[in-house]
């Protein structure tokens, strides 16, 4: 006798089938995610319904999640047996689950179940991005609604200093908020694309241009050339997209760090400098540095005007050290200069590009 697939099943196995049109009629070009749902349409990580839409204000079930994951990283769809009791070799995701579990970037629950059509919710989300792209870096400063001892705090510390979050104004995250298919796709574009990265930046952001490349004169004569790229790991450890600067034959690599509260340059594998406090106020001071070689900056001017080779800025913040030098930050450039006590210039922006 044979059996008739449940109108759900039936459905949602549809949804493999037939990929999306780019032009959904319920996704338009103004929706806060048709970028990042386009991109991830193009490249075939996301399909629609069978009427045409992608329902991007709709949340994402835990198998939709398995059948996006798993088409982006390549694994094996065909339905098969999982370890979990409620999915049974013949669900329409049962490939991708089993796959996604095996790889380790979904699990199930304490009691053998995997819950497929149970919306994600944004602190799940976070583990399941630090998983599928093996972030490595992690942000101590993260929202203040996310407990430390929390389940998915270190994940969520981990997409904040990835630039995949800034969370909300408030500096909450709001973990146990259900994610819509459109935040999910942008949380997965940002984790593919530097030019969606730009997007998860607080508001008059002083993060550069992932997309550009930054040139600076130093002191000494030579050239910095920054870039935001996708480093390879290396000696065991991961890496992936960082700002690397080639001076000369010498090549390092930072982050730029941001939340609502303060702007950081960190280094792989190692500490943070502090480089700017907000909100910006004339007068604030903060300190950088660790154990006897902390350093108090001063905030000591807003809106100045820096000229530099590249072109004159009216808006940069002026912050000054203890050692009396001086370095000017602007909106959308990060550092543009920086001069010493006696006024040599030890570092200027020349091109971007």
């Amino acid at each position: 006798m044979k059996k008739l697939l449940s109108p759900l099943v039936l459905v949602m196995s549809l949804l493999l089938i037939f990929p999306v049109a780019a032009a959904a009629p319920d996704l338009p070009k103004n929706h806060s995610f048709y970028d990042e749902m386009t991109y991830l349409m193009e490249k075939g990580v996301i399909s629609g319904y069978v009427d045409g839409t992608v329902r991007p204000d709709v949340e994402v079930t835990r198998a939709q999640a398995a059948v996006m994951i798993g088409r982006l990283k390549g694994l094996d769809g065909t339905k098969k047996v999982t370890p979990f009791r409620d999915v049974k070799a013949d669900y329409f995701a049962s490939g991708y689950i089993a796959e996604a579990a095996e790889a380790g970037y979904l699990k199930g629950y304490g009691d053998g179940t995997f819950r497929p059509d149970a919306p994600i919710i944004r602190g799940d989300m976070a583990l399941i991005i630090e998983r599928v792209f093996d972030l490595a870096f992690t942000f101590s400063h993260s929202f203040k609604d996310v407990p430390e001892n929390a389940y998915y705090a270190e994940a969520i510390r981990k997409i904040l200093a990835a630039n995949i979050t800034i969370g909300y104004a408030d500096n909450t995250f709001r973990p146990r908020l259900e994610v819509t298919r459109g935040q999910f796709s942008a949380f997965l574009a940002r984790a593919l694309e530097p030019k969606f990265k730009n997007d998860a930046t607080i508001a008059r952001s002083y993060q550069k241009d992932k997309t550009k490349t930054y040139t600076y004169q130093m002191s000494d004569g030579t050239k910095a050339v920054h870039r935001f790229v996708n480093v390879p790991n290396r000696d065991g450890l991961a890496y992936g997209f960082l700002w690397t600067v080639q001076v000369g034959n010498d090549v390092y690599e930072y982050l730029e760090l941001e939340n609502h509260q303060l702007f950081a340059f960190g280094y792989p594998y190692s500490e943070y400098d502090l480089a700017l406090v907000y909100p910006v106020r004339v007068g604030k001071t903060f300190n950088t540095g660790l154990g006897d070689e902390i350093i108090t900056n001063t905030i000591t001017g807003i809106n100045k005007t820096v000229r530099t080779s590249y072109g004159t800025f009216t808006n940069a913040t002026e912050v000054t050290t203890e050692s009396g030098l001086k370095y000017y930050m602007v909106e959308g450039f990060s550092t543009v200069k920086s001069i010493n006590a006696q006024g040599r210039v030890e570092s200027e922006l020349v091109n971007v590009k």
